[in-house]
């Protein structure tokens, strides 16, 4: 049960936790069509253990804080609004959660408590699953959006993927600006561009990588616009790639994968990024190598629930060999 305080902020009330051996919390509002409760109750009964992973609807760091540091408290994941708010509460950071600027992780080591950005290795893992590494590395990488999104996708691109140049492209010049800044500042975004117009596209490389940030929303202003006709710039250059596709909820599928599609790109499913960023989770909480988690198994489970929850089908049957992901 959640209520709002006084100064807004969400609060809510504890969970009964008394017959697990662990327990974690998904920490963040809203978080009620979450799929993560899914994922990581899947894991922890295929390993035989009596652990739980607890909605905690709320914005209350300090209320986080003291429900963690619960001795049998394994660690947590964060998710908005939080993802920043967090940061200051930490004992130590790993290295891309402290140059990205945004914890989505948190475990305990040596009676620390360390946050993490799963997120990159979520990026970083959906392309090497789903697509030869050839098609992306030492090529130049293209993020489409803003926000803390894309500082991980850049951080995946950059640091992981061998992606000396990436484009960014968004509706708004000052999120832009804001990331460049961060990444400078952090040592990987040397070689960021801002890719404003479409005869700029025509002049640039193409891409090998593209890392999809927006909402599935047809473009509206002149400004979208403009966003979706530089993608479809690149999208048509004779070099084809692969896209990540951030976005899956409330659908799989969405306007911009079907054009990239279309144009000869391998398409990868958003699920893929949840999932890899779920299982580095996992192996934060339980110590267990990727070798000892059930992928397949949950897999299977979260594709079971997006294909009984989604409002439409994903994409046309004659497409689905070029689509990677489950």
């Amino acid at each position: 049960m959640q209520a709002q305080g006084t100064n807004g902020m969400v609060i809510c009330q504890k969970p009964v936790i008394d017959h697990l051996d662990k327990h974690g919390y998904l920490f963040g509002h809203p978080i009620a069509h979450s799929l993560s409760p899914l994922f990581h109750q899947t894991i922890f009964d295929a390993l035989g253990l009596n652990w739980d992973y607890l909605l905690l609807p709320s914005t209350d760091v300090k209320q986080f804080l003291n429900l963690v540091r619960d001795r049998r408290c394994y660690g947590s994941a964060v998710t908005m609004p939080n993802k920043v708010a967090i940061l200051p509460h930490l004992d130590a950071m790993t290295p891309e959660c402290y140059a990205v600027g945004a914890c989505n992780t948190v475990f305990w080591r040596d009676s620390k408590l360390v946050g993490a950005n799963t997120d990159t290795i979520g990026i970083r893992e959906s392309f090497y699953q789903n697509a030869p590494d050839d098609v992306f590395q030492d090529k130049p990488g293209l993020v489409i959006g803003g926000g803390g999104a894309a500082r991980s996708a850049v951080y995946a691109l950059v640091e992981y993927m061998k992606c000396k140049t990436v484009y960014l492209v968004n509706r708004d010049p000052s999120e832009i600006e804001a990331t460049v800044a961060r990444c400078k500042a952090q040592g990987y975004g040397d070689g960021l561009v801002h890719v404003s117009s479409v005869s700029q596209a025509e002049s640039l490389e193409a891409p090998g990588a593209i890392v999809a940030c927006v909402p599935n929303c047809a473009p509206v202003t002149e400004s979208e616009w403009e966003v979706r006709r530089i993608a479809e710039c690149f999208f048509k250059k004779s070099r084809k790639g692969a896209m990540l596709e951030m976005c899956y909820h409330p659908v799989i599928w969405t306007a911009l994968a079907d054009i990239a599609d279309k144009a000869g790109w391998i398409v990868i499913m958003g699920t893929e990024a949840m999932i890899y960023q779920g299982f580095e989770q996992a192996r934060y909480w339980t110590g267990k190598d990727m070798a000892d988690l059930p992928v397949q198994r949950v897999k299977d489970v979260i594709l079971e629930e997006l294909i009984r929850a989604r409002s439409q089908t994903g994409p046309p049957k004659n497409t689905r060999r070029r689509h990677s992901g489950f």
